[in-house]
């Protein structure tokens, strides 16, 4: 895994020390090898952090140029079929100078161009300058696993970077906020899509490819993945589908085993993590496996379910027992995670990184099995209540939607209260709102009534990210593959695990996996009434122990609302830093009535946290709020 940054001009602009210096504040995710190329019109320059996974000689140095100086690229990820393509490519190419996929993507470029990205199967980000047609390549891979930045400049250039802060290491770079990013940051906790939090820079989105032109300056972007989703009929053989998902992850999980240096497997004890353990333990003799514990905090300290999947596959299993977490912590992370991010689960995600990175450099995560095959509690009682809702007389419907707004911030199933008065797509869009349309108005006070007359609102934005014509599952799941996974998630795996110089990969995200749940695993084999994951609880009784319960459900989590509930140093560290937040921002009279609920009983810890988060990162990176 690595780091990537670049710059692109019409006229001649090379700046070594400027690119250097956007380069190397990514150290973190590239602490093996450095390097920097220029174009010889000095108008492109690339910029590489290597953390040395595939190929450790130098010929894996990057940037790196095909032999005739055609083609120059800088990549950050992992090939998982590079070897077949390889194997594929030396028929016309000739032998290679090494064994790293970079090299394989410059070959497959030059033979296939464009097309060559439906050809990868990994996790990636890259650049790539095509001196031949003058123009600038950047990719991002199918599910967003690896991130990507640009800025296009008002003079027709363009820089990128696999991290904000890269860009913002160049003064030119605007740091103004971006108004429409923050109302979705308040409205789920994250920046969603294309999105940025700084004004005039964007995203990348999965899936997508972007091509500028030295000769006309300008981008065009495009998506160059659409996964066939559909809601398959009820038919065929559970066996059958359960056969073929252990097939498909037995396969997965061998690929993304292969690796130059150490590889581990991040076990939290739950389902997924589990079988990804079951699998590898499969593939070689000595798994590795971590896990963090949480002594004293009952159902979120995992390590014992984690220790017994261990002992049962004999791995050589280490365990981080973390205690209570400290604040000073989030200052730190608040700058690691480019753009705002309220989900508190970063905290043990870096704690047990930085554990697992003493032992490897790869490690093989869970992430995607609760998004494609039904995990999240919401999921199995949604047909329950769209059948309660079509059933229900609209009198009914809209006086409990009444209540529900009526209620304070933080009351439990207020949210859903709400929701029953919509529509299913609708209703959707209040599962896990942090804060709903009036609170933010309120809570941004002039600059909130402002937002509220333009944009697309982010329950909007959210409830058109499932397919109407689907169920109202697969709805809920589409959607959450689509937003939450690549812009929560990921993100949260990505900037926690490449703060310790550790790459993580998801078997669950292999191309082959996703296609097989999105287009052949039917609503009866994902959730229904009480139960979820059921095509993965079929597998876990073949592979995982006997006495495994499949029915949890908790992951990297913490006791945050815990910390909160009592004069500690989390509540004197969120309720400090609110309270020196920004006033042309967050309305201090909604601020306190937020905390108030909190030492109440009210459940307001995670807004507390995503406002805390917000505070601080914009005070790391000193953004302006607009006038």
């Amino acid at each position: 895994m690595c780091g990537i940054v670049g710059m692109a001009s019409r006229a001649p602009a090379r700046d070594l020390e400027l690119l250097s210096r956007m380069r190397d504040t990514m150290g973190h995710r590239g602490p093996d090898d450095a390097g920097v190329w220029w174009s010889a019109d000095d108008r492109v320059g690339l910029g590489h952090r290597r953390l040395a996974v595939i190929d450790l000689t130098p010929t894996g140095h990057q940037p790196m140029e095909d032999l005739a100086a055609r083609v120059c690229i800088t990549f950050n990820g992992e090939i998982y079929n590079h070897r077949e393509l390889r194997r594929e490519l030396e028929s016309e190419a000739g032998p290679f100078r090494g064994s790293s996929d970079t090299e394989v993507i410059l070959h497959a470029y030059l033979r296939w161009g464009d097309d060559c990205l439906a050809r990868l199967r990994g996790m990636f980000a890259f650049a790539l300058w095509d001196g031949r047609n003058r123009r600038l390549l950047l990719a991002r891979d199918r599910c967003g696993e690896k991130p990507l930045y640009y800025w296009l400049d008002e003079r027709g250039g363009i820089q990128f970077a696999s991290e904000l802060k890269a860009l913002m290491a160049n003064p030119a770079v605007p740091r103004v906020l971006d108004l429409e990013s923050l109302e979705h940051y308040l409205a789920y906790a994250f920046v969603p899509s294309s999105r940025c939090m700084l004004r005039g820079l964007r995203k990348l989105p999965p899936a997508h490819a972007l091509s500028w032109s030295l000769d006309t300056g300008t981008a065009t972007h495009w998506c160059y993945w659409h996964p066939e989703i559909v809601s398959p009929p009820a038919t065929g053989s559970i066996d059958g589908l359960t056969d073929e998902l252990q097939r498909l992850l037995a396969a997965a999980v061998r690929d993304q085993l292969v690796a130059d240096v150490p590889v581990g497997v991040l076990l939290s004890g739950g389902l997924d993590s589990s079988l990804i353990t079951a699998a590898a333990a499969v593939q070689t003799s000595r798994v590795r496996t971590f896990t963090v514990a949480f002594p004293g905090h009952g159902r979120y300290d995992e390590s014992g379910h984690a220790a017994f999947v261990a002992a049962h596959f004999g791995t050589d299993h280490h365990v981080l027992e973390a205690g209570e977490i400290r604040p000073d912590l989030l200052p730190l992370l608040a700058r690691q995670f480019d753009e705002p991010m309220g989900d508190s689960s970063m905290l043990p995600t870096f704690l047990l990184s930085t554990l697992v990175r003493q032992h490897a450099t790869v490690a093989l995560g869970g992430d995607g099995g609760d998004e494609l095959f039904g995990g999240y509690r919401y999921y199995s009682w949604l047909p329950l209540v769209e059948q309660w809702r079509a059933r229900a007389p609209a009198p009914l419907r809209q006086a409990l939607a009444t209540v529900g707004r009526a209620l304070p911030v933080g009351t439990p199933g207020r949210n859903h209260l709400v929701g029953f008065d919509d529509g299913a797509d609708r209703a959707l869009a209040q599962v896990d709102l942090y804060f709903d349309a009036a609170t933010r108005a309120a809570l941004l006070g002039p600059l909130g009534r402002r937002r509220l007359l333009a944009g697309e609102s982010p329950e909007s934005a959210k409830a058109a990210a499932g397919p109407p014509q689907l169920s109202a599952l697969r709805r809920a799941m589409v959607g959450d593959f689509r937003r939450y996974l690549p812009d929560d998630v990921l993100v949260k795996v990505d900037r926690a695990s490449m703060l310790a110089s550790l790459e993580v990969r998801a078997p669950f995200l292999d191309p082959p996996v996703v296609a097989f749940a999105l287009g052949a695993v039917p609503d009866a084999a994902l959730a229904r009434h009480s139960r979820r994951k059921i095509l993965l609880q079929r597998l876990a009784a073949r592979l995982l122990p006997r006495g495994f319960d499949v029915t949890r459900k908790q992951g990297f989590s913490v006791p945050l609302a815990h910390w909160l509930s009592r004069s500690g140093a989390w509540w004197t560290y969120l309720s400090g830093v609110l309270a020196e937040s920004d006033v042309r921002l967050f309305d201090r009279t909604v601020v306190d009535r937020l905390l108030r609920g909190q030492r109440r009983g009210l459940n307001n810890a995670k807004r507390l946290f995503a406002l805390a988060l917000f505070e601080l990162w914009r005070r790391e990176y000193d953004v302006r709020v607009p006038g």
